[in-house]
């Protein structure tokens, strides 16, 4: 049986106007409300994300927070 979708937790969540247009971006063209992307991004992390690539932007994206913060 497959597992059901409940979407009990819910959390305050800061982001970008750019993070925000990406997820709204990607919810639309998968056909789903952004927390339903949310949940399937964060259920599926490890494969939709390449490591490498990841730990590179994290990198780039701390060593620019500061400046981007001001």
């Amino acid at each position: 049986m497959p597992k059901r979708l409940r979407l009990t937790r819910r959390f305050a969540a800061a982001m970008s106007n750019d993070a925000y247009r990406a997820l709204t971006e990607f919810a639309g063209k998968a056909e789903v409300t952004p927390d339903e992307a949310l949940t399937f991004l964060f259920e599926n992390f490890r494969s939709v994300t390449d490591n490498d690539v990841m730990t590179h932007r994290l990198r780039l994206f701390k060593a620019k927070l500061e400046e981007r913060k001001a």
